[in-house]
Order: structure tokens, then sequence, then C-alpha cells
């Protein structure tokens, strides 16, 4: 799909997904340029350009000058737009999920955090963004960001990574790296970084194809997060698509859905052979660590008793500029694991 993909004038539900890949990388020292630069120049318009991009139902008009404030919401769209080499234009974020990867560290440390969590309407507005970037839908609502309708009242456009659309129309029904990909490069346009969305996915594809297959037929659960009921990567979203990259199987996989509950019960009949654990500043692969050991029947399963994790950042387990590199970093993780 590629370059034609985003820049048709309206992004279809279900589009087929062929053509470039996603994430910080393996190659994000080769990013790191980019990324640390001052900002990066604005694409001058071209007849190319899409005037109008269709996002989770909403049409985000592709305005003839670029978005120079913006407000971020979650670390997967402050991350993407640092990737672009567009961290000057962000004037504040909210709900980041820990710490940037040490490439865009720079770029990064200069932005206003405005909330750990969801942000109030009020807090946005009081830093006069012409732009909202969201990772979730859900940041919004009347509670949060405020309402898109309300927002773009007040001159401010919007946009939500369209692999975390609620509609169903809109989702993926299966993510993979070529949607991950396109993704990036509709950012790109709505952004006007289009040169460097290409560069970017250009990079991520060739380290993805550098990313080794584990042959040993293993079995993973992604532990993201939960105690009483425990919430895993499912079958469609972003864990699925990067557990299917390194060779492993999911236990919930055949669960349709990105994300899905998970009885222990269940995880303890699959006895998976490793188990990623999620790390985010409010929920630590060291917390999850202690809630397995602790509970009887999962202490008992070989992964924990043999502490076979692999590690994985949350915001790295979303879908976004950081899949490639995860990926990648899992697969040494997984490779280091010796199995009897």
């Amino acid at each position: 799909m590629g370059l034609s993909f985003h820049r048709s004038l309206k992004r279809r539900p279900h589009a087929v997904q062929t053509g470039a890949v996603v994430s910080v990388v393996v190659a994000v020292a080769a990013l790191t340029g980019c990324a640390s630069a001052a900002s990066a120049p604005i694409d001058a318009p071209t007849e190319t350009r899409a005037s109008v991009v269709d996002n989770c139902g909403t049409d985000v008009a592709i305005t003839a000058d670029a978005p120079e404030r913006i407000v971020t919401i979650k670390s997967t769209s402050t991350e993407l737009l640092l990737a672009l080499g567009l961290g000057e234009r962000i004037v504040g974020s909210a709900f980041q999920d820990g710490p940037v990867p040490d490439a865009w560290a720079d770029a990064s440390s200069e932005i206003p955090i405005i909330s750990d969590f969801a942000p109030g309407q009020e807090a946005v507005l009081e830093l006069e963004p012409d732009f909202v970037f969201a990772g979730w839908e859900s940041m919004f609502t009347a509670e949060a960001a405020g309402e898109r309708e309300s927002l773009q009242a007040l001159g401010i456009g919007s946009y939500v990574a369209p692999s975390a659309c609620k509609d169903p129309a809109y989702k993926p029904e299966k993510l993979s790296f070529d949607e991950v990909f396109d993704e990036i490069l509709e950012a790109g346009s709505v952004f006007h970084a289009d040169d460097a969305a290409t560069e970017l996915v250009s990079e991520q594809r060739d380290a993805l194809e550098e990313i080794p297959t584990d042959d040993r037929g293993l079995t993973a659960l992604w532990y993201s997060s939960g105690t009483d009921i425990p919430y895993v990567g499912a079958g469609i979203g972003a864990p699925q698509m990067m557990m299917e990259r390194l060779g492993l199987g999911n236990v919930a996989g055949d669960v349709d859905d990105t994300w899905s509950s998970l009885g222990w019960e269940a995880i303890v009949d699959a006895d998976p052979d490793v188990i990623v654990l999620v790390d985010a500043s409010w929920n630590s692969a060291d917390s999850k660590i202690e809630i397995l050991r602790a509970n009887p029947a999962t202490a008992a399963l070989d992964a924990v008793r043999e502490s076979r994790y692999l590690i994985v950042p949350f915001a790295a387990g979303e879908a976004g500029v950081r899949n490639v590199s995860a990926t990648a970093d899992l697969a040494d993780q997984l490779a280091a694991l010796e199995l009897d």
C-alpha cells in the first residue's frame, strides 16, 4: 500500500495492509540525528498530499500550514513525533508510560508533562494548542482532553492512532507491521513530515528483516497487568504481531481482541514456555514477577520457577514507532534463554 495509501483522500475501514513497517528500532541510532534536530523541515505541500483523512470516523483536514503547537497524549503519539523530528512542536504531553528511548532524550527533555494520566480539558487548553494527537481514542472525552467536535469548534485539530480506533469498522482486523508502517506514513502527511516518515519506514522495514525468528516452537503469555484476573495480549493486536514475528505461539492467540482478560486457571493449563512482562512506570515488570511468585498455581509454572521472562516497555507493546526495535530486543532476550 505504501505511499498511495497514506496519500489517498480518505482512509478506508479495513484497508488491506501491504507495504511498510513501524517502530523505533534496532536502527534507532540512525534516527538520532533526525530525532534530536531542533525541528524537522516542513515538507512543501504537494498535489499528492491528502486533503482529508478519515480518522476513526472524524474527518481530519490536512491544512496548508503544519500544526505548530501540538499536545500529545500517550507515549506512542509523543514518540512518533519525536521520531519524525517534530519534538519542538510539542507544547505538552500527558499519560507517558515511561521514559523515551535514549535517542530522543534530549529532544523530549523540555516538553512539559501536564498529567501523569489522562489530562483534563482545562490543562490542555491552557497550552493554546492547534492540535491534539492521542494514542487512545478514549482520551477525547469531556472528562479528558475534550470531545473532538468541541476541540474543532475551538479551532483545534485532533488525531488518533488509527489502530486505536474504538469503532470496529476502523480498527485493523489483525494488526500487521505493514499497518503500523502505513500509520507512520499517514501521520507524516497529517503533520507535514512526509519525507521523514518515508525514511523512517524504510529504515524500520530493513531492521525488521534482520530480526531472527526462533524455531523452537515455544509458547508465550503476554502479561500486561492485573492481579485477580490478568490482562493479556490477545490475538489481533501488537503483542500478537510481535510474537508471531519472534516465532512464539500466543497462549491467548485465539481470543479475537487486542487485549483481553484471561483467568489464571487458563494460563496454568496453557503452561507457557516464556512470559512477556510489560514494564510501565505505573505497573512494573518486577511487580508482576512478585504476583506470579506469590500465587501458588503460577509459582509452579516452569517459566516462573526458571525465570523465563522477556521484558518489554509498555509503550513498545502498543502499535507504534517502537514495535520493530522492541521485537528485535525481545529476540535477543529470547535467544539468551536456555530451556531444558
